[in-house]
């Protein structure tokens, strides 16, 4: 029922909402936990990402995985993509943590929109973005469809320099959205992107896209860069503005900067 509200009420359910842990998601390497949440007779499901759960990691010492979570959030809000589900922090069964709308996927083959196959089998216009062999000699792609809210995505993870954007973090969802999840390993200071989003290299970013990047420019120096200060170190929000500066400046996809691994392993 929560995805038939509006982010407002969506909000105050996830934020006010009792939760009920249902479930442990065991693939993920950090405790994440699936929960409902109900509020004044209106349910829904939710992620909640306990801080007590994290796994230390030395390159990103500073602040919780759950405040970069938040942060990408902000961040994406501030663009007005909508390409994160509604995220915020809170005080769980657990202790404080990261809750985030649980988002239902459309499974159908057409709605896929990262893949790893045979190179026959890539759809007409997908791009590719690696080849190599599997296990057994045989060529496989590593590509991504052409897809407007996908090349957004990309940009947003630029912006954000996502470390860990694999195909299984892209959502498609059931009303033909693209969302984004697991922004944890995010909005380092240093160079660290990593995604499977680089089918555009060298092409320009759209002229929309830019615009509205220079809007949330203007708000790094105000309420959206006061926001981000209360989960990000100083250094890592001047870093933001800076990516953002530098995607003003060139006007077009960036390519790997070669000092990190461009694409994450496994890639799903």
């Amino acid at each position: 029922m929560a995805g038939e509200l509006d982010n407002g009420h969506v909000g105050e359910l996830l934020r006010n909402g009792a939760l009920e842990v249902q479930g442990r998601l065991v693939e993920a390497s950090n405790a994440t936990l699936l929960c409902s949440v109900e509020l004044d007779g209106v349910s829904g499901e939710c992620v909640y990402k306990p801080v007590r759960g994290e796994r230390p990691l030395w390159d990103f010492p500073d602040g919780t995985l759950a405040g970069r979570e938040i942060a990408a959030y902000l961040i994406s809000e501030a663009t007005g993509w909508g390409l994160i589900p509604p995220t915020l922090l809170r005080e769980g069964p657990f202790g404080p943590g990261m809750v985030q709308l649980w988002v239902d996927i459309n499974e159908g083959e057409d709605a896929q929109l990262v893949d790893i196959s045979h190179p026959d089998e890539i759809p007409e216009g997908w791009r590719t973005v690696l080849r190599a062999q599997d296990e057994d000699g045989e060529p496989v792609v590593l590509a991504h469809a052409d897809h407007e809210q996908l090349k957004r995505l990309a940009v947003l993870d630029i912006v954000i320099n996502n470390a860990d954007r694999k195909g299984g973090h892209v959502l498609p969802a059931p009303d033909g959205r693209v969302l984004g999840i697991d922004h944890g390993v995010s909005l380092n200071a240093d160079d660290k992107l990593r995604t499977v989003l680089w089918g555009w290299i060298g092409e320009p970013v759209p002229a929309d896209v830019l615009d509205k990047l220079g809007e949330v420019r203007a708000l790094m120096e105000g309420e959206l860069g006061a926001a981000l200060d209360e989960h990000l170190t100083i250094k890592e929000v001047q870093a933001i503005s800076t990516r953002i500066d530098r995607l003003l400046d060139g006007g077009v996809f960036p390519e790997p900067s070669g000092e990190w691994p461009a694409i994450p392993w496994p890639a799903f």
